[in-house]
């Protein structure tokens, strides 16, 4: 699982024109998912974005998590995470989990942040969707489930 976060005052997510998802201040998510995902490495990813301390205290240092801070989150998925470029000029997908795998675990991981209280605004699984994301800093992490200590 990839979760790429980016600390954002505003970020909004529209599908055909409309807009379907909105937040204030928090955090952008892009969530790439890839077949050997499961519902408790989700679980794991949303407690580690939500505890993480990528926020600034009154000092501005970043000393707060999610949590502390009372952010938004708006969670989009994004299969293009798992972008195998290493040859040729056309990137394969073939690391990313399916839609039928996919899709219940992207609900899952943001059922799991909204079970830790935050208001969680989402994109549309599997539409072109138009991303707006206002990224203060610029501040972006990317967590890697392969590559963290969860």
């Amino acid at each position: 699982m990839r979760v790429l976060l980016q600390r954002v005052s505003r970020a909004q997510v529209s599908v055909g024109g409309e807009t379907i998802g909105r937040i204030g201040p928090g955090l952008a998510i892009l969530l790439g998912l890839k077949e050997d995902d499961t519902p408790e490495l989700a679980e794991r990813m949303a407690d580690k974005t939500a505890h993480l301390r990528i926020f600034a205290d009154t000092e501005g240092k970043t000393n707060l998590s999610a949590l502390d801070t009372g952010a938004e989150m708006l969670v989009v998925s994004q299969f293009t995470l798992y972008a195998d470029c290493r040859r040729g000029r056309r990137p394969g997908f073939s690391y990313a989990a399916r839609p039928e795998k996919a899709e219940p675990l992207y609900e899952h991981f943001m059922a799991a942040l909204h079970q830790l209280g935050f208001t969680v605004a989402s994109g549309r699984f599997g539409a072109e969707m138009v991303v707006e994301i206002c990224n203060e800093g610029p501040f972006t992490i990317l967590l890697d489930s392969d590559e963290q200590a969860l």
